[in-house]
Parts: structure tokens; sequence; C-alpha cells
């Protein structure tokens, strides 16, 4: 059965065409269950309203689905609105994880070098009691709390070893490659 599929993705690798080789590449198939995912992306249109109107249609987009794929170009890692869209979807309990797009030719028919991982600059602080979690990101040179998602109570408590711990999100979420991985074929495999 097809599950559905929340993208989060920098504009600027919608515009260079990339994003939407990975977003659309279901119309080639037979049909949606052989391609595994329906899209439930959103586009950025709620910029120009402020922080709360993008939360609350980021928040509405990721709803109802049941895993967060990360396009990850040259500067994804570094956005705003995807580190959020990242701590929503873990906090909804989303399957999570990255494609390296920059190896699909853009618009331009050149490929680039690989994105940094949007994984090795966001983490998790865990509680002495693991009990609650604070979402942390690596800012310019040093960690801090997440600007714009705060901790919260986990629903059940966390493994003894992470207690008092800190640790990469690159820890539990995968990164794969559209290109090295043949992501046309693979991508339902990658979607839980």
């Amino acid at each position: 059965m097809a599950k559905r599929v929340f993208f989060s993705f920098h504009y600027q690798d919608v515009i260079d065409f990339r994003a939407n080789t990975v977003r659309n590449h279901w119309l080639t198939k037979k049909d949606r269950e052989v391609a595994g995912f329906f899209d439930a992306s959103i586009w950025e249109s709620a910029k120009k309203t402020g922080d709360t109107a993008v939360k609350r249609l980021i928040n509405k987009g990721i709803s109802n689905t049941s895993n967060t794929c990360v396009l990850v170009g040259s500067n994804s890692f570094e956005r705003r609105w995807v580190r959020y869209e990242i701590f929503k979807s873990i906090y909804e309990g989303n399957h999570v994880f990255a494609v390296h797009i920059n190896k699909i030719k853009g618009k331009d028919q050149k490929v680039k070098a690989y994105g940094n991982n949007p994984f090795e600059y966001l983490g998790l602080e865990f509680s002495k009691d693991g009990k609650s979690v604070k979402p942390i990101e690596f800012k310019i040179k040093n960690w801090g709390y997440a600007r714009d998602f705060d901790g919260y109570k986990l629903d059940k408590v966390a493994p003894k070893s992470y207690w008092g711990n800190v640790y990469k999100l690159s820890k539990w979420h995968k990164i794969y490659c559209w290109k090295t991985g043949d992501g046309y074929k693979n991508f339902s495999k990658w979607v839980k």
C-alpha cells in the first residue's frame, strides 16, 4: 500500500528542477501503488504571512503522513524551515530519511557536489531521566537549542544509555543518493 510522504526541501532545488525529479517520479510509473507514495508537500507560499503561518502550514502538511523525505541540495541543511520540518516530523513519529539530489542534472544540465547532510547539523539532548528531549542545532560555530522547536516529553522513557546525552540525528536517520542509490527504482523501499 502506498504511503503518504512529506517532502522537505530548499525552494532553490525546485527552481533547479532537482527536487521535482524525485517528487514527480511517480508520474512515469504504472500507478501510485507502484511508486509507493503520495506526495504531501507544501510550498513556501506562507512565508509572506509570518512565522506562525509558516509553522501552521508545515504542521498541516506533515499531518496524516507517515514519512518525511528531506531532499538534500547544496544549502538544505542550513534552511530554517527544513530544520523545523525535520524536528516536527520526528515529534509526530514519521519515518524520516534524506535523499541527496545534487547528482541529478539541473535545468543547466550540470550536477553539483553533494550538499551537507542535515542530520549532522541537528540533534537531540536527552534529559537526565530519559523522559524528555530538547532539539538542538549547529549554528555557525556552536551547538545550541533549536530556534523554532521546543523540548518535549517522550511517549516512553528513552533507553538508559541515552539519558543525559546528546546525539546527532544521523545516529537514527539514513541518507541515500538518488543517482547512485537508483532512487527511481528504490524510493519505495526507502519509504517505511
